[in-house]
């Protein structure tokens, strides 16, 4: 899933916690919003974490220099790095 879906997941627990005032036998709605709230969260984090990619890299040509980390941020419509 995508940010965009979890930020609907969000928006829709949101809806379902807050906006809708029926009941179903068996079910609180309140409950199934807030759980989709917090599952929007965990996978809004994880696609956060994996657009974010660390990576570092070492001169050949002089191995005694300090590593240098490069933060590099990729978009979805980037092609592929091999």
């Amino acid at each position: 899933m995508t940010i965009a879906g979890s930020i609907f997941l969000i928006m829709l627990g949101a809806v379902l916690t807050w906006a809708v005032e029926w009941d179903i036998a068996g079910l609180d709605i309140n409950i199934v919003g807030v759980i989709l709230m917090l599952g929007g969260v965990a996978l809004l984090l994880f696609g956060l974490y994996r657009v974010r990619v660390t990576r570092e890299i070492v001169s050949p040509v002089e191995p005694d220099r300090e590593r240098t980390t490069v933060y590099e941020e990729r978009r979805y419509t980037d092609p592929p790095q091999i």
